[in-house]
């Protein structure tokens, strides 16, 4: 099982999110539930290598 995190908000209607690893690629849908799977299917597209150019948040440690 995998865990990641996620941002959504709504706006009027909509539910709009992104995954927190890969912010610059929002998804929408009509309900929570709907989101989920959207988001589902984003990570795939991004990490199946079709996406060209997949911007990334990762952390840096520092000693």
């Amino acid at each position: 099982m995998r865990t990641l995190e996620y941002t959504f908000w709504q706006d009027g209607e909509f539910f709009i999110g992104h995954l927190n690893e890969y912010p610059d690629y929002e998804t929408q849908a009509y309900s929570k539930e709907e989101l989920l799977e959207n988001l589902k299917d984003l990570l795939v597209d991004l990490e199946s290598g079709n996406v060209p150019f997949v911007r990334r948040v990762e952390e840096l440690v520092l000693a």
